[in-house]
């Protein structure tokens, strides 16, 4: 039987949060129960900045299990979360903090910058002759995590955007107008994309689903509205904060004056309505009626209620779970590195397998909708509902005359 090392080990939590993200935290301490060799399992605060700053870590291995199951159900980063990008240098101040604290087993909760995070932090161990097993454990919202069929997080937050887009369109066909919902993604289009999840009848919106991975053309846009109020005396719509022109230009960033950035000098989208006020000006100005009067037009950002929002979709919660177990699992087997990935076996019944990856073939790469999922320049397609639903979960059916 392999021999583990024997010492402390470590979860942190990164990146934006999400409504199952405690259900792979507390995963992955239930994969590593009963390992012997592990002394203690720590969280950090704050991920990798808070482990920089010599901030104090949580005791999980002392946390009663009634106390972890219910952070197990609770959304968002019980640990806190980081936005920053550590450098290689502030890679060796995490390694040299881990070494401190006799980590053996570091595990990462977060998206491509972090695994890219773990990839160093496993490089630098290797390179300074420290046992280390280093773990990424999948999570993001926005899908975009490459050798993964899906990820963590982005189940519940379709379900939400699914949700939200429901009872908007009947608000909308109450009061017949043009309505524009901004949705998070800022290179990858599969949240706004779930929108179309929204759709039960004929005539449902939304009506018109703008994906970043499509050029966004303004005049041809308000040729989409006008054609769709024609035939439903209403419109809605949804449009992903990361549109781009024909240039590849964020439209949304090109927009916000003073805008704050992240790390990796992004435009913070979520935080601005500048997109949909812009979208709503461009309607009012080039769609009259004969009369010469503006449509009726508002414009939501649905911001950061979709990553949290407490009812999660069971399956996303079940599987954020699953992969921080296998994760913890990996360790006990005497795996060294890797990141957890989840491929799809099947849609009828569904079923899937994880796999544990390199860490070189995920970290700091994003992936895209694939063209097999998008239909023209403003829909999707039936293979993506086929491919969504699953994860998204079972959605109220709304009646009307």
């Amino acid at each position: 039987m392999l021999k583990l090392i024997e010492g402390n080990a470590i979860i942190g939590q990164s990146g934006g949060p999400t409504a199952v993200i405690n259900q792979s935290l507390v995963g992955v301490v239930e994969g590593l129960r009963g390992l012997k060799p592990i002394k203690k399992v720590l969280g950090m605060r704050h991920g990798v900045t808070g482990l920089m700053k010599n901030l104090p870590c949580v005791d999980l291995s002392g946390t009663p299990w009634e106390v972890l199951e219910k952070v197990a159900k609770t959304p968002s980063a019980a640990l806190g979360s980081s936005r920053d990008k550590p450098k290689e240098e502030d890679c060796g101040r995490i390694f040299d903090a881990c070494k401190a604290q006799d980590v053996r087993y570091f595990f990462y909760i977060g998206g491509n910058d972090s695994s890219d995070t773990c990839r160093i932090v496993s490089e630098l161990a290797r390179k300074h002759n420290y046992e280390m097993r280093c773990f990424h454990v999948p999570k993001t919202i926005d899908n975009d995590l490459m050798c993964n069929d899906h990820t963590p997080g982005f189940g519940s937050a379709a379900r939400y955007v699914a949700l939200a887009f429901m009872a908007d369109d009947r608000d909308n066909a109450s009061l017949p107008g043009i309505k524009i919902n901004v949705v998070m993604g800022r290179n990858a289009g599969f949240l706004t994309a779930a929108s179309a999840m929204a759709r039960h009848n004929e005539g449902d919106g939304p009506h018109l689903i703008y994906l970043p991975e499509v050029a966004f053309d303004p005049d041809r846009f308000v040729e989409d509205v006008k054609a769709v109020v024609a035939k439903h005396n209403r419109c809605q719509i949804a449009v992903s904060e990361g549109i781009k022109d024909k240039e590849g230009r964020d439209i949304g960033a090109m927009l916000i004056q003073g805008a704050q950035t992240d790390s990796h000098g992004n435009a913070q989208l979520s935080g601005s309505g500048a997109l949909g006020d812009m979208l709503s000006n461009l309607i009012k100005e080039k769609f009259k009626s004969p009369t010469g009067k503006s449509p009726r037009v508002r414009a939501d950002t649905l911001g950061y209620l979709q990553r949290c929002w407490p009812e999660s979709s069971p399956i996303d919660a079940a599987e954020a779970r699953s992969v921080g177990v296998f994760a913890g699992q990996a360790a006990a087997r005497g795996e060294m590195e890797g990141s957890v990935s989840i491929m799809r076996l099947s849609n009828h019944p569904y079923r899937i397998e994880k796999r544990l990856i390199p860490l070189r073939d995920v970290a700091a790469k994003t992936k895209v909708m694939p063209v097999e999922f998008i239909h023209g320049t403003h829909d999707v397609t039936r293979a993506f509902l086929e491919y969504c639903k699953p994860l998204v979960g079972e959605l109220p059916h709304f009646a009307h005359f």
